[in-house]
């Protein structure tokens, strides 16, 4: 039974059937299926027990004594949209069966029906009222998600650590330098720079640097006058100039050419711009957040990037961790991934296995976050990933029992590879470290956290 058909046996058909035989029919009927039934005479007795987020659906008879089921249709439909209504219909109604239809109806039964049509058409509009449930529900377990733990999910102690640095300099004016692999995360902590600081009302504006022509970039960040070049026709506001009195959000820095890092290390200096063909400089208030992939210290010793504009950056830097170095943290944001995907694809959420799942904790993760995200929406889509499919995969640890949690599987499964490795370079925390392509710091936190043994 997939979830959506498990969920929607907990749900309510309610017969509205003024005919006590027709009545009695569909409810034995729709009972010997296994469906919970409750039923009234009338669309008077009804309307009382229909509210927005009814959990089931409803059944009606077209003809009833005073309002008819046409009225209670659009009674439904107008406080709940999504509310499967299955209007039972007379010979020769067709005409009241179509604009039921219009009116909002899920179907129409003509009367007579066997009670297979009945069950089989309930189920049917079970299952979708069961999905609607469910992911209004998600939606509303995302929308309660706040707070700096909603943005920056996980709860092992690097993203621990960069939450407290985010929280720290978020309010100050410091300019703030991120570094981390692709797919880190680096704009979301840049979002959560500006959304928990005193410019949380002015602008956010984000400019990938890598992704504009060198021709363009001067324009795209300081703006033009009209006339300042050929097809400049009009006065252009640039990047630092809209953010002023927020945050500008500048990625891929180390894509920047040389003249434009000289720029920019005068706006740092001195909170002013000149647009392209102005000699009048502007004062701005902007904070500049900016990210790198690279190791820039490395590059401006190479002669690659500019060691002036690196250390006017480098007051404040946060170092965001490759998803390898923080596998503990893979359960918790594939379940925030695989809510969003529910919500977006209006999708039941897929129940992950403990092969899926041993397979998502030994992966390598080149593409971190961002492609744990892509690997959440390819199950709640239903789309074959290599990491997800057939094949060997490790072993679960003995512990890692049917009762357990799956965080609880999941901590059992990391210890025994940690504990396994450190065996294999008896004890040796820096090789273990090395095999295991985690920084020592990393494995000294993860060792004393599972009470393991080393050297």
């Amino acid at each position: 039974m997939n979830p959506a058909s498990a969920s929607a046996s907990a749900l309510t058909v309610l017969i509205v059937e003024d005919d006590f035989h027709m009545q009695l029919g569909c409810v034995q009927a729709l009972q010997l299926a296994g469906l919970s039934v409750e039923a009234v005479d009338s669309a008077e007795a009804a309307i009382p027990l229909i509210t927005p987020g009814y959990a089931g659906i409803v059944v009606t008879d077209m003809r009833l004594p005073k309002a008819d089921g046409l009225s209670l249709v659009r009674h439904c439909h107008a406080i709940d949209p999504d509310l499967p209504v299955i209007m039972i219909t007379g010979h020769g109604d067709v005409t009241l069966a179509v604009e039921a239809m219009r009116s909002g109806a899920y179907d129409f039964i003509p009367k007579p029906f066997s009670p297979e049509i009945l069950v089989e058409i309930v189920h049917r509009a079970m299952e979708k009222r069961s999905l609607t449930l469910e992911v209004a529900t998600l939606r509303r377990v995302l929308a309660r998600r706040d707070g700096i733990e909603g943005k920056l999910i996980g709860r092992s102690p690097q993203i621990q650590r960069v939450r407290r640095l985010v929280m720290e300099v978020a309010d100050s004016p410091v300019d703030v330098l991120i570094q981390g692999e692709t797919g880190t995360g680096k704009e979301v902590v840049a979002r959560a720079l500006h959304d928990f600081s005193g410019r949380r009302d002015g602008t956010y504006v984000a400019l990938n640097c890598g992704g504009v022509p060198d021709t363009l970039l001067d324009s795209e960040l300081f703006g033009h006058e009209a006339g300042a070049f050929t097809g400049a026709q009009k006065k252009r506001i640039g990047k630092i100039e809209y953010a002023n009195g927020g945050t500008l959000f500048l990625d891929e820095l180390e894509t920047m050419p040389m003249g434009m890092q000289i720029k920019l290390l005068r706006v740092l200096q001195e909170r002013e711009i000149e647009r392209l063909g102005s000699n009048h400089p502007l004062p701005v208030d902007v904070r500049v957040v900016a990210a790198t992939k690279d190791d820039l210290l490395q590059r401006s010793q190479q002669g690659g990037f500019r060691a002036d504009l690196y250390y006017r950056l480098n007051v404040v830097t946060i170092e965001l961790p490759p998803l390898r170095e923080r596998r503990e943290d893979i359960p918790v944001l594939l379940e925030h991934f695989m809510l969003l995907a529910t919500s977006r694809f209006n999708r039941p959420p897929p129940q992950v296995t403990t092969e899926q799942m041993h397979r998502l904790m030994a992966h390598h993760w080149p593409g971190n976050v961002r492609e744990l995200r892509n690997a959440a929406d390819c199950l709640v889509l239903g789309v074959r990933k290599d990491i997800l499919g057939p094949g060997p995969a490790p072993e679960p640890s003995s512990e890692a029992e049917e009762g357990l949690s799956l965080a609880d599987s999941v901590d059992s499964f990391e210890r025994s590879l940690i504990a396994a490795e450190l065996r294999r370079q008896e004890g040796n925390i820096a090789r273990t470290a090395k095999e295991l392509r985690v920084p020592k710091t990393t494995l000294n936190d993860k060792i004393r956290k599972y009470r393991l043994q080393g050297e």
